[in-house]
C-alpha cells in the first residue's frame, strides 16, 4: 500500500470515526430527551436497596451514559434528596446499564458472521464483567456496607487535607471532544427539539453507516502491519492496555465511547479478548472521573463519598476477577457462539437485560 493510499485512508477513517461519536452523542441526547423526567420519577422509587440497584440499570440504559446516572445521583445526594445508602446500589446498577450501548454498536456487524461473533463476544464482555462484580459485591454491600465504609475512609482523608481538597474542590474539566461534537449536536436538538423519537432514528442510521464505513476501511489495513503496531504499542501487556483504558475515558468521560470504539477492532478479529479485558477494566475506572469531579465541585461531603464508593467499586472488582478472566471470558464466547443461532438473540438479550427485567422489577 502507497503511502498517499494510506494517508487517504487514514483521513477515511477519522472522518467516519468523528461520525460515530456524533452519533452516540445524539443518541445519547435522544433518549435523554426521552428520559430526563422519567429517570427523576424512578429515583424517587430507592428506599429498597434492590430496586435502587435495577433502578440504576433501568435509567442508564434509557439515558445510555452512566456518567449521567452517578452524576444525578452524586447531585441528588448532596441536597439531601438521597441518602447515601440509597445512591450506591444506584451507581452499582448504572455500571451494568451503561453496557447497552457497546451491544448496540455490535449488531453492526450482524450481516458477516464471523465479525458478528467476535464483536458481540467483545460487546457483552463488558457487560458479564460488570454484573459478575455486582453478584460479588452487592450482597457484601447488603451485609457488611464494604463500598459505602471504604469511600467514606477515603474521602474522610481527602477533607482532612484541606488544601488539597479545596484545589480539587475548585477544579472542573471539560472533554476536548464537546467543543467538536457539541455545535453539531446542538444544531440537530434545536432542530428536533419536540422530535426525539426522529433524532434518536438519525442518530442509529449515522451510527451504522458510520461503523460500517469504518470497518470497511479497516478490514484491508487489518491484513496489513496495522495489527502488530496496535498490539504492540497500546495492547502490549495488560498494564499498558489497562492505564490506556483509564486515560482514554477519562478524556472523552464515557465509557461507552471507549469500549464502543473498540467493537470493530474485535470484529475484524485485529485484537482478541484477552487483550480486550484489561482495556474494558481501565474504561470502568476512567469512567468514574465525572462523577468525582461533579461531587469536588458541588463540595459536598456525601456526594463525595458516593462518587468514591463508584470508583472504588470499579477498582476492587477489576482486582478481585482479573485474575479469574477466564471466566468472563469463558461466558462471553458461549454467548457468541449462542447468538449465531438466531440474529433475534442480540436484540432479545438487550430488550430482556436492559429493559424488560429491571421494568419488571422496579414496578412490579
Amino acid at each position: 500500500m502507497s503511502k498517499k493510499e494510506l494517508t487517504k485512508k487514514i483521513s477515511c477513517s477519522l472522518i467516519f470515526l468523528y461520525l460515530f461519536l456524533l452519533s452516540m452523542k445524539l443518541m445519547s441526547s435522544s433518549f435523554k430527551m426521552f428520559g430526563e423526567d422519567f429517570s427523576d420519577q424512578l429515583i424517587s422509587l430507592t428506599s429498597d436497596p434492590f430496586v435502587a440497584l435495577f433502578v440504576g440499570i433501568l435509567v442508564t440504559s434509557v439515558v445510555q451514559s452512566s456518567s449521567f446516572t452517578t452524576s444525578l445521583t452524586v447531585g441528588l445526594v448532596a441536597s439531601g434528596c438521597l441518602t447515601l445508602g440509597g445512591a450506591i446500589p444506584i451507581v452499582l446498577g448504572a455500571n451494568i446499564g451503561t453496557t447497552i450501548t457497546n451491544t448496540i454498536v455490535s449488531i453492526s456487524h450482524i450481516r458477516k458472521k464471523g465479525e458478528f461473533k467476535k464483536a458481540f463476544e467483545a460487546a457483552i464482555l463488558h457487560d458479564i464483567h460488570n454484573v459478575l462484580a455486582v453478584i460479588i459485591f452487592f450482597p457484601l454491600e447488603l451485609k457488611f456496607h464494604l463500598l459505602e465504609r471504604s469511600s467514606l475512609a477515603v474521602t474522610n482523608f481527602i477533607f482532612n487535607c484541606g488544601s488539597a481538597s479545596d484545589a480539587i474542590a475548585k477544579s472542573s474539566f471539560t472533554s476536548p471532544l464537546s467543543y467538536i461534537l457539541n455545535p453539531p449536536v446542538n444544531l440537530f436538538k434545536s432542530a428536533l427539539s419536540d422530535h426525539a423519537f426522529i433524532l434518536a432514528i438519525i442518530s442509529l442510521a449515522m451510527l451504522f453507516f458510520s461503523l460500517s464505513s469504518f470497518v470497511k476501511i479497516l478490514k484491508p489495513l487489518a491484513k496489513t502491519e496495522l495489527k502488530e503496531i496496535i498490539h504492540h504499542s497500546i495492547f502490549k501487556n495488560p498494564r499498558r492496555s489497562f492505564v490506556f483504558g483509564i486515560l482514554l475515558t477519562a478524556f472523552v468521560q464515557s465509557s461507552s465511547v471507549t469500549t464502543s470504539m473498540i467493537i470493530p477492532f474485535a470484529g475484524l478479529g485485529i485484537l482478541e479478548l484477552e487483550a480486550i479485558y484489561p482495556y474494558v477494566l481501565g474504561a470502568n475506572v476512567g469512567t468514574t472521573i465525572t462523577a468525582l469531579l461533579v461531587a469536588f465541585t458541588l463540595g459536598s461531603y456525601a456526594a463525595v463519598t458516593v462518587a468514591m464508593a463508584h470508583c472504588l467499586f470499579n477498582l476492587f472488582g477489576g482486582l478481585l476477577i482479573y485474575p479469574f478472566k477466564f471466566i468472563p471470558i469463558g461466558i462471553s464466547r458461549k454467548i457468541g457462539n449462542t447468538a449465531l443461532t438466531s440474529r433475534a438473540i442480540p436484540l432479545i438479550y438487550i430488550a430482556v437485560v436492559f429493559f424488560l427485567v429491571p421494568f419488571l422489577i422496579v414496578f412490579l
